[in-house]
């Protein structure tokens, strides 16, 4: 038996999209991002409702005024969906539901469908499932009346006393037994291909970033790649890595790795930890940053967050300006250096391809700063020509399928 997971955004349902201020956010900023995720998910956004609160309402997070208000919107937009951009508790969900009378789903119920939509690899795919069925187990809590009832019986019924909750505990709870086996059995794999790169003392850099922020365009220019690339939150979750020569003794293996958001769930950090870990064990973490978003320096810091939470915040870092384009389109790639003469930030266009042999440079500099083997004994059994490769052309190393939105 598989526990059902609440159904969250369907393809062209209309959706009202709330949000709260608590003063704490740039709350236009906040409502748009939103309404992205909504667009994202396959709905359609309807209506955008906001309001401004102290602290949360215990009973319906927004308050009985808002609440009335958005069952109105419902009505009047014909909407079959209401998405907070808040977390909600499973309490609040339902009383909000009976009021509004469609479904209600909150910011992390629409992030873990978003997910659910995009994964392709089997590992994605399980990763998803394990965050899943963390996030049901958290809302397995006097959720429905029918749990409330005791059973007696053998197997999946339960034993004498054992109340459909406990029930449903007991089966989420080993259904995450079994994801996380499977995961480990993946996760040795991985191990495998960074021990094969790791023996040939490869410069791993690992592309990271805000979704949508332009990291597919970057790394598809970069190394002569089709990574899917669409203007879009969380456009694909799987990650491809290919080698980048970069002169007679340097090469580099890069990743298009990880794809962050604001109040990312926990349980997704968690479940796609094994994968992260090529940000973890990278030499170079290239962190793009959308330099036309008005809110690129809160996402900065919502990125170094989640890179603090894996243990990759001492990773090394080279910020990449992206979409300089769109600022000004006479708007010219640059570079700037640290006092020791090292590169630590770039501004530049993927989309246009403007300023990539500044990041070339800014790599191969990296690079020489990182011991390698001669070039001999390194390229000396993988057939391929090595000594008339140029910097564009792209080696195909085994696909790592990695994590968190890679646009």
């Amino acid at each position: 038996m598989k526990p059902a997971f609440p159904v969250t955004a369907s393809r062209q349902a209309a959706a009202i999209v709330v949000a709260i201020d608590f003063g704490d956010t740039d709350l236009a900023a906040q409502m748009d991002e939103a309404a992205e995720l909504v667009s994202s998910g396959g709905a359609l956004v309807a209506a955008r409702l906001t309001g401004r609160r102290q602290t949360p309402d215990a009973a319906t997070f927004a308050g009985s005024g808002k609440v009335e208000e958005i069952a109105e919107a419902v009505k009047a937009h014909d909407a079959s969906l209401v998405v907070f951009d808040h977390r909600l508790s499973p309490i609040q969900i339902r009383n909000v539901e009976k009021i509004v009378g469609v479904r209600v789903i909150d910011r992390t119920d629409l992030i873990l469908d978003i997910f659910a939509q995009r994964a392709r690899s089997a590992e994605g795919k399980l990763q998803v499932e394990l965050a899943q069925m963390q996030h049901l187990l958290t809302r397995l809590v006097k959720g429905w009346t029918h749990l409330e009832r005791q059973r007696g019986g053998i197997g999946v019924r339960g034993g004498p006393g054992e109340t459909q909750l406990e029930i449903d505990r007991r089966l989420v709870g080993e259904k995450i037994k079994k994801l996380k086996l499977r995961l480990k059995k993946l996760e040795r794999q991985r191990t495998t291909q960074r021990s094969g790169r790791s023996r040939s003392d490869t410069f791993r850099v690992s592309i990271v970033g805000y979704t949508n922020a332009g990291k597919s365009t970057l790394f598809n220019r970069l190394t002569g790649a089709s990574s899917l690339v669409a203007d879009q939150l969380f456009a694909t979750l799987d990650t491809t890595t290919r080698r980048l020569f970069l002169g007679p003794q340097s090469q580099a293996a890069v990743s298009d790795t990880v794809g962050f958001i604001r109040n990312l769930p926990h349980g997704l950090v968690a479940a796609f930890h094994a994968t992260l870990t090529e940000a973890i064990e990278a030499d170079l973490l290239l962190h793009v940053v959308d330099a036309a978003n008005p809110a690129r320096d809160q996402q900065i810091e919502d990125v170094n967050l989640v890179l603090e939470e894996i243990g990759a915040r001492e990773v090394p870092q080279l910020l990449v300006y992206n979409k300089i384009d769109r600022i000004d389109t006479s708007m010219r790639p640059s570079m700037m250096r640290d006092e020791g003469g090292k590169i630590v930030e770039l501004h530049l266009s993927a989309l246009s391809g403007a300023g990539l042999d500044l990041l070339r440079t800014a790599l191969q500099e990296h690079a020489q700063s990182f011991p390698v083997e001669p070039q001999s004994s390194r390229y000396a059994n993988d057939g391929y020509d090595h000594q008339n490769a140029t910097e564009e052309t792209p080696l195909d190393l085994p696909h790592e399928h990695a994590t968190l939105g890679a646009v």
